[in-house]
């Protein structure tokens, strides 16, 4: 009876003892599926790109410092993707290669055109007032003036047909000052890619006139890489707002609810003085879709947008 009572208490405990194991088994599964689950989110990598509008030395100084700044205030991993046209930029954020773009005025409203639910959330201090500057080889004798100057029967080069700075603003005060269309009005014109080759093209006399951004012709004449004996300074047009960084609608179901707030805080608390120069902006203030409804609209004037 002894041995009997005895056998069963051994073949309860190794009840207790399997059900056990199989107990501590199912948590240890459980924990590690939880774990690669959030390992799977932890590792997804937050991309972005912008518009190639300086050449890739400048590109790569600019955006490399960004993603390690996003990297570390997102807890994602970040990446930056270099483009070599305005349009391959519209088009990786319309196929979802890239979630975040610092774009221009005119290829935001393309990209966010392009992507219903996509919003500007933030953009330079500098860029409520943006500013397009015209130049001109010293061979035309043009000099800087507040009146529009007469470029008529000249060869003007703007930058990409899809800059605002480089291309649209400017298409536009041409239309308006003179009362032509710039391909009416002069004698042949050029697309240079983007605003450091138009300086270069003005000034070996390539193109007797450029449109360009502002901020890349100071600092060509800052850093004395421009020839200002050569190429000046002849008009500058009315202020317009420009650039900003645009995001995709769907991030917060890609990365998680409040990634998109998270960005654009990380986005306006950006301190780092290198990275503000590199930029030549002061800081990263809100923006909204609204700021860039004028820009929708002349490019709607001039046909370049449907």
């Amino acid at each position: 009876h002894k041995q009997k009572h005895k056998q069963k208490r051994q073949k309860r405990q190794k009840m207790k003892y399997t059900l056990t194991v199989l107990l501590v088994l199912a948590l240890f599964t459980s924990c590690k599926k939880d774990n690669l689950n959030k390992n799977a989110m932890t590792e997804k990598t937050f991309t972005f790109t912008a518009i190639p509008d300086e050449d890739a030395t400048e590109l790569s100084k600019k955006y490399d410092p960004v993603a390690k700044y996003l990297e570390a205030k997102l807890g994602v991993k970040v990446k930056y993707i270099p483009q070599k046209k305005y349009s391959a930029s519209v088009s990786a954020f319309k196929n979802n290669d890239v979630q975040l773009a610092w774009f221009g005025g005119l290829s935001g409203v393309q990209a966010r055109q392009a992507v219903p639910g996509s919003n500007a959330i933030a953009q330079g201090a500098e860029d409520l007032k943006f500013v397009t500057y015209f130049i001109a080889n010293k061979s035309t004798g043009l000099t800087l003036s507040d009146k529009f100057p007469d470029i008529a029967g000249k060869t003007l080069t703007f930058g990409s047909k899809g800059s605002t700075s480089g291309r649209l603003m400017p298409a536009f005060y041409i239309q308006k000052e003179s009362g032509k269309s710039p391909d009416k009005l002069c004698k042949s014109i050029g697309f240079s890619g983007d605003h450091t080759k138009t300086i270069t093209l003005v000034e070996s006399g390539s193109y007797e006139i450029g449109a360009l951004n502002y901020s890349v012709w100071d600092k060509a004449v800052e850093n004395k890489t421009v020839d200002t004996s050569k190429v000046s300074l002849i008009w500058k047009t009315p202020t317009y707002p420009d650039y900003n960084w645009t995001i995709r609608g769907d991030v917060d179901k890609q990365f998680g609810d409040g990634f998109q707030a998270k960005v654009q805080q990380a986005l306006l608390e950006l301190k780092d003085e290198t990275i503000l120069k590199n930029f030549r902006r002061s800081k990263f203030i809100k923006a909204d879709n609204k700021l860039y409804q004028p820009i929708l609209d002349t490019a709607k004037k001039l046909d370049l947008i449907d």
